[in-house]
């Protein structure tokens, strides 16, 4: 019996030791992560559990912070409830429909043919209004109509023209359809149900909800809506999304001109590893990371005051292949 128990207790020190060696180092490897840019937090959560939670400064888990235009990425999942509810009736749809005064004052029969699932892959063909338009954009009295009247510099469903006026289009179209704002359609069909709650969420002068910019998420809650595309559009095995519009807008329709990232209906793709990454991006260093074949979803947020340099991106993903894969892998 004494030497029964002497072994046990062997065991339980050995593994002990062997575990909290293994923690300490997969911690100090995480926390390499807040050399980054101006990382605060980083949550990876892998099979439901999470292996991994850091914070940097007053940051933590329930705080919120602007995710910038990750919130593209959400609108894409409220444009797919829209849809399967019958409030819009497919991404076919021109947006014509929903701007009848607007086409019946300025014509324009490629315009007005410019479809929602244009608007979804940035390929309406209308001039930008993010970048050096940004500026000129937010301060305009009208935001959608500002939109609107860009000129066609590509093709409808051509070119990607990355454009946060674009993605605005969507936020009004869906209002305008479901007769709720942008907000309470994403309450009652999406947020309710997981348990979040929005910080904050800029409106434009006529009061929609700025459609893919300046929306306040926690690190939690960015957490469920990678899960909720991880799972399949379920969550805690309540179906909130069709798995087909899960299937359909992380499929592959264009390419960005300004970085090496596939995109479908608002969410990035890439390949690290030989793995696909599905992502959500906001300015600065606000992440949504999926990894399906590692069953794994990540969020990073980052300082916004001081976000310097878009050189994190490149930093982002390369720790993701040197340290955050490999540690899965083995975990």
């Amino acid at each position: 019996m004494c030497r029964f128990l002497f072994h046990i207790t062997t065991l339980l020190i050995l593994s002990f030791i062997s575990n909290s060696a293994y923690s300490q180092q997969t911690d100090w490897n995480i926390e390499e992560i807040f050399t980054i840019g101006s990382v605060e937090s980083i949550v990876i959560q892998k099979d439901h559990m999470i292996i991994a939670e850091h914070y940097r400064g007053s940051m933590n888990r329930n705080r919120h912070v602007n995710i910038k235009s990750a919130s593209k990425s959400v609108l894409s999942l409220l444009i797919g409830i829209a849809i399967e509810r019958g409030y819009i009736e497919s991404v076919e749809e021109p947006i014509s429909t929903y701007f009848p005064k607007y086409f019946e004052q300025n014509p324009d029969p490629e315009k007005a043919a410019i479809t929602i699932k244009d608007l979804l892959t940035m390929r309406s063909g209308l001039e930008t209004t993010s970048f050096r338009n940004y500026g000129r954009w937010v301060l305009s009295n009208n935001w959608w109509q500002f939109a609107l009247n860009q000129p066609l510099v590509e093709e409808s469903g051509g070119e990607m023209i990355y454009s946060t006026g674009t993605s605005h289009l969507l936020s009004v179209i869906l209002t305008r359809a479901s007769g709720m704002s942008t907000q309470a359609f994403a309450n009652r069909y999406l947020f309710n149900a997981m348990n979040i709650r929005i910080g904050g969420w800029d409106r434009d002068p006529q009061g929609y909800y700025m459609g893919g910019n300046n929306m306040a998420m926690t690190p939690a809650d960015m957490l469920k809506t990678g899960r909720l595309l991880l799972d399949g559009g379920r969550f805690d095995g309540d179906r909130l999304i069709s798995e087909d519009w899960i299937e359909e807008s992380i499929s592959v329709y264009t390419r960005s001109n300004f970085n090496p990232y596939d995109y479908g209906y608002m969410w990035w793709r890439k390949s690290v590893n030989q793995y696909d990454v599905i992502f959500a991006w906001g300015n600065g260093g606000q992440y949504i990371i999926i990894l399906p074949e590692l069953g794994t979803v990540l969020s990073i947020t980052s300082n916004l005051n001081n976000s310097g340099s878009r050189q994190y991106q490149r930093q982002i993903f390369q720790f993701l292949g040197d340290v955050i894969i490999p540690f899965l892998e083995n975990s």
